[in-house]
């Protein structure tokens, strides 16, 4: 898992949108259609925010909208795929893509724990929490592992350069702390 992959991102993306625009649809009392001033149908176009009423939702809710909705169905799809099969990595990946994406990367860590345990040593599972480590800022954690993996396999360009890429947030982090020190 690349840390500049965005191939997920675009139908995550649109996937959130759409199940956020189907939950405020379904909420929307019809009776505020009609009305007895105007008995005529207005040809007036209106936005989709202002016809969904989107600017008076409260950004909170509208999260826990969309996660009661669409990724709760999609994370557990995940963890039942890896119940029952611990090794499928692909099904880790994607529950990690998914959990970084509602900022819970300590649960990710988890599923690539027992991915771990059931394929020790799998290069793009141990690049996966490396990622994650690097996420939380634990940039050592997160380079002893792209190393474990380069030992496997010396060059794998994507594993390379997810090092490199640590090896800069930790110095760019060491400056930000020596910088706040002063």
């Amino acid at each position: 898992m690349n840390s500049h992959d965005n191939t997920g991102a675009a139908p995550l993306l649109s996937f959130r949108l759409n199940t956020v625009l189907f939950a405020v649809l379904a909420i929307l009392p019809l009776g505020g259609c009609a009305s007895w001033d105007k008995p005529v149908l207005s040809v007036k176009e209106t936005s989709p925010p202002e016809l969904l009423g989107a600017n008076h939702i409260d950004p909170a809710m509208r999260e826990r909208i969309l996660r009661a909705v669409g990724q709760d169905s999609q994370e557990r799809a995940l963890r039942d795929e890896l119940k029952q099969h611990p090794d499928n990595v692909d099904a880790a990946i994607h529950l990690t893509k998914a959990l970084l994406a509602q900022e819970r990367p300590h649960e990710a860590l988890q599923v690539l724990d027992n991915v771990l345990v059931a394929v020790p040593g799998n290069l793009r599972a141990l690049n996966a929490k490396g990622v994650v480590l690097d996420v939380e800022g634990r940039h050592d954690a997160a380079q002893a592992l792209y190393r474990q993996a380069l030992e496997s396999e010396p060059g794998n360009q994507m594993l390379h350069h997810n090092l490199n890429l640590s090896l800069a947030f930790d110095r760019k982090s060491e400056r930000n702390a020596l910088a706040q020190s002063r």
